[in-house]
């Protein structure tokens, strides 16, 4: 289907996350931060990493915030310290990505996978209910829930606590999209055993380059990490006393990130005020996100639903027309995925199915959101009429 759209409102193609704008804005600053690394020499473990980690223990009221190359390895460490391996199962949902259950899978243990709720794309806790059967069904030992806090906003912990409680589980926050937001008042990061983040460029605090950290209360398992941070080590680096990774955060992207969480708090306000603004100019037309009660999105994705894969498609080219781009998060969900068909599964991970045929992300883009809703509502009538 070609629509006909009138072409004299077509502009330079808007970027979906306008990362350079935000550059801009700080970019003397980020210029002398990065200039005091490269004058002190220290690149790897230099001052600025441990004074990064001391401001974000502070931003989410945390004991140990330990920082390390990715949330790929964030995740992987946490795993690591609490010695999971073959025989575990860990249950995560099966909408969300790869890096959750490669982890798992690389370490010998199981992922489980586990439906989501079709309004929030976060963990069904009727769902891990069942998942917990399957694994025990299986000779698995369950051992952990990844909640993946999905587009921005924290998974319901307070439901996921009580089955955790319920069955000898601990609960690790996967949070490499939902840093800033929060739940019943308390800051991503203080929600869950440990929260493992991101700092990919593209997240709602986002460095330029790899980067990531892990939050968490408890003291033994900081020290943990910390040594496997650094293959192991005990007293020094020559001395292993436990396999580990090399997964340090390079000092030059903690210098970049110590300059962006001071204008970290307004930039969440910017996403705010761009989903506000989509929500009200585009609710009585698509699905728009739900946000569950005593919560706050990060809104890492503006994240919709429209009638089916092929209405989709449509408006996704019509969109890419008039400059405006859009992605699909995700296509495919894990449980039907190559690398993932031969670990145990439910049969009713039927959500996920479906909402991967008919979720659309919009940019979040403060500058430019009344002309991506007019062009959208345009294209969106166009296609009915058609």
């Amino acid at each position: 289907m070609t629509l006909k759209l009138n072409a004299k409102h077509v502009i330079d193609e808007i970027p979906f996350l306008d990362l350079k704008s935000q550059q801009n804005k700080i970019i003397t600053q980020i210029n002398k931060s990065i200039k005091r690394v490269l004058d002190h020499g220290k690149y790897i473990m230099g001052p600025e990493v441990f004074e990064l980690e001391e401001k974000l223990a502070s931003y989410s009221n945390v004991k140990n915030v330990i920082t390390c190359s990715s949330g790929t390895d964030a995740l992987m460490m946490v795993l690591m310290a609490k010695q999971i391996g073959p025989g575990d199962a860990i249950f995560l949902p099966s909408f969300t990505y790869t890096a959750t259950p490669e982890v798992v899978a690389i370490l010998g243990a199981t992922p489980i996978f586990v439906d989501v709720l079709f309004d929030t794309y976060n963990i069904d806790a009727k769902s891990l209910l069942k998942s917990i059967g399957i694994a025990k069904e299986h000779g698995l030992k369950p051992k952990a829930i990844i909640a993946v806090d999905l587009f921005g906003q924290p998974s319901d912990y307070n439901a996921l606590e009580k089955i955790a409680d319920e069955n000898k589980l601990w609960i690790l926050a996967d949070a490499a999209q939902s840093y800033g937001a929060e739940f019943f008042k308390k800051k991503v990061g203080k929600l869950a055993h440990a929260t493992a983040t991101s700092f990919f460029p593209a997240k709602p605090l986002g460095c330029y380059g790899d980067g990531g950290a892990i939050f968490t209360d408890n003291d033994e398992l900081a020290d943990t990490l910390r040594s496997i941070r650094v293959h192991g080590k005990g007293e020094h680096k020559y001395d292993n006393v436990r396999i580990g990774l090399n997964a340090r955060l390079d000092t030059i992207q903690a210098a970049i990130l110590l300059e962006k969480i001071k204008i970290f708090d307004n930039e969440l306000k910017v996403r705010q005020n761009v989903a506000d603004y989509y929500n009200k100019m585009l609710k009585n037309i698509v699905q728009v996100p739900f946000v569950i009660k005593n919560a706050k999105s990060a809104w890492a994705q503006y994240t919709i639903q429209l009638p089916d894969k092929s209405f989709r498609e449509t408006l996704m080219s019509e969109l890419k027309k008039v400059g405006i781009p859009s992605m699909i998060y995700y296509q495919k969900p894990l449980h039907l995925q190559t690398a993932y068909k031969q670990f145990p599964k439910s049969n009713s991970l039927t959500v996920s199915e479906e909402i991967s045929e008919k979720v659309l992300s919009l940019p979040i883009n403060l500058k430019h959101s009344s002309y991506i809703t007019q062009k959208f509502c345009e294209i969106f009538k166009k296609i009915f009429e058609n």
